[in-house]
């Protein structure tokens, strides 16, 4: 696969400028850089979804136009976004063939013909699926494999993977890389983007560096260190999460007993969760993706309704309606900022106002009842200002910035109501290297002046370096306590799974 003099303009920004990439058939080909460096727009243009001003793609040495992501599959392309796209409710065959179910006689569905090609398919690359189960009962790295057989099953020989590892634990990423390298030994090509620079240079064959929406470098990653590849990207060396000095006070903030949560259908995701957390302090939460963090943050947000006692600062919140916990001082990082965290058709300083529309300065008079559109556009500018948000201005939607650059406004809104507590889920996930430095920064800032932070993350480098207190979550319950100082990371994963468990 190769791209030629790719460039993509949108107004007021070239995304990519002048791209060029060549992929060698059977190799994992890397691809890094900063957000907002043009990965994104370049996958999307390979994928049909966008298409280029200039340039071409060619595949095996013949040029090719993609209208739609139907004409890349078609081509033997195939995407395994970041965020998976299977449906909880149905099994791993039906996730499979949707689209792209097989006929019997031309109208009934061929579910044994289905379950064949599919189980051959998962042994000739050793996917292990299993396809008669329900998806709701898969782990993070399951659902993971069942996402590339789907692009396998329409005959794929080019994979894109998104931030593949972005919501996996140590061992998990080993069982990819391992899949991975199964993929590559038949044939497949594979391109990698992450911004896990040491997994990069662990399983690319060839890197590929994006800077400011071109190629800077293409390297062989035996021959150069991460330090290296995070300067080619960000002129810098790499960030470190790790906070030295402890700001942990005696004052508790929040006080959490007995914590239950029940899905709709009764069954408990939250299980009887008790924890304090102190002025200053951040407290970290370890667990595998689906063992009731997103639970546990609904639940003191108000979100989700949960039995258990929620004191804030010697008041118990538990009946407060979510608006009115934020207004006593919660700020809130959410895991998905498109779903939950941004309106992103809707410009920066409209987004300013999110889940502060109570409080100044975006509202005035004596009720404050009033929005006050000069305060929050101001202040809209601050933000942009004090947490570098890489835009042409406060009146662009919130869609035309990059994944890191949205995650700073989210950040620099939330930390911008002087909370006595963050809730920080995810708060880094999916950004780079700079944009990860500057968020660590920003958190260990409003620790030292106080703030208490709950942390949730599936970056264990980033877990252990910023909490002063560690718990595991498994199943809905609280099953160990971890001293940060001494745990590693792989110590770390091992008891999210459940194997040291108490440790």
């Amino acid at each position: 696969m190769e791209l030629v003099g790719i460039t993509k303009r949108f107004p007021g920004v070239v995304a990519n400028r002048d791209i060029h990439l060549r992929v060698a058939k059977g190799q994992i080909h890397a691809i890094v850089g900063e957000n907002g460096a043009g990965k994104s727009t370049l996958m999307k243009i390979l994928y049909g979804m966008q298409r280029p001003d200039e340039g071409e793609i060619r595949i095996n040495g013949s040029p090719v136009g993609f209208h739609s992501p139907a004409d890349a599959i078609s081509a033997g392309i195939g995407m395994v976004h970041q965020h998976f796209m299977l449906a909880d409710n149905l099994t791993v065959l039906e996730n499979v063939i949707l689209g792209s179910e097989p006929r019997r006689g031309g109208i009934a569905i061929d579910f044994a013909a289905a379950r064949k090609k599919i189980k051959e398919i998962s042994d000739a690359y050793g996917l292990g699926i299993r396809p008669d189960v329900p998806v709701e009962e898969l782990g993070v790295g399951d659902r993971q494999r069942v996402e590339i057989l789907k692009v396998l099953y329409r005959g794929a020989r080019i994979l894109i993977l998104d931030e593949p590892t972005a919501v996996l634990v140590p061992h998990e990423v080993d069982e990819l890389f391992e899949n991975l390298r199964g993929l590559v030994r038949e044939g497949l090509t594979i391109i990698f983007i992450s911004h896990k620079l040491d997994e990069v240079l662990r399983v690319a064959d060839a890197i590929t560096v994006i800077c400011r929406g071109t190629t800077v470098a293409t390297v062989d990653p035996k021959q150069v260190t991460a330090r290296q590849l995070a300067e080619l990207m960000v002129g810098g060396e790499l960030p470190s999460p790790e906070t030295r000095e402890s700001t942990v006070t005696d004052v508790t903030v929040l006080s959490v007993r007995d914590l239950t949560v029940r899905n709709p259908d009764g069954r408990v995701v939250v299980d009887n969760v008790s924890f304090d957390i102190r002025k200053g302090e951040v407290l970290g939460i370890a667990g595998v993706e689906g063992n009731g963090q997103n639970e546990l943050v609904e639940a003191l947000m108000g979100i989700r309704p949960s039995t258990g006692r929620i004191v804030l600062n010697g008041t118990d919140i538990s009946e407060y309606p979510t608006r009115r916990r934020r207004e006593a001082g919660i700020g809130y990082i959410p895991a998905d900022r498109h779903r939950h965290g941004l309106l992103l058709e809707s410009p920066l300083w409209e987004n300013r106002i999110l889940g502060h529309q109570t409080r100044r300065p975006n509202v005035k008079g004596r009720r404050g009842i009033w929005l006050d559109r000069a305060g929050a556009r101001a202040d809209t500018r601050r933000i942009v200002r004090e947490y570098d948000v890489r835009t042409p201005g406060i009146d662009v939607h919130a869609t035309a910035l990059s994944g890191g650059n949205q995650q700073k406004l989210i950040v620099g809104r939330e930390m911008s109501g002087d909370p006595v507590l963050l809730i920080a889920s995810h708060p880094t996930r999916g950004v780079d290297v700079g944009a990860q430095a500057a968020i660590w920064d920003h958190l260990r800032a409003a620790r030292a002046k106080g703030l208490a932070v709950l942390l949730i993350s599936a970056d264990l480098d980033e877990l252990i370096g910023l909490s002063d207190t560690l718990k595991v979550i498994l199943r809905g319950r609280i099953v160990a306590d971890i001293d940060p100082s001494t745990v590693t990371p792989e110590r770390l994963g091992s008891a999210m799974t459940g194997a040291e468990e108490g440790m």
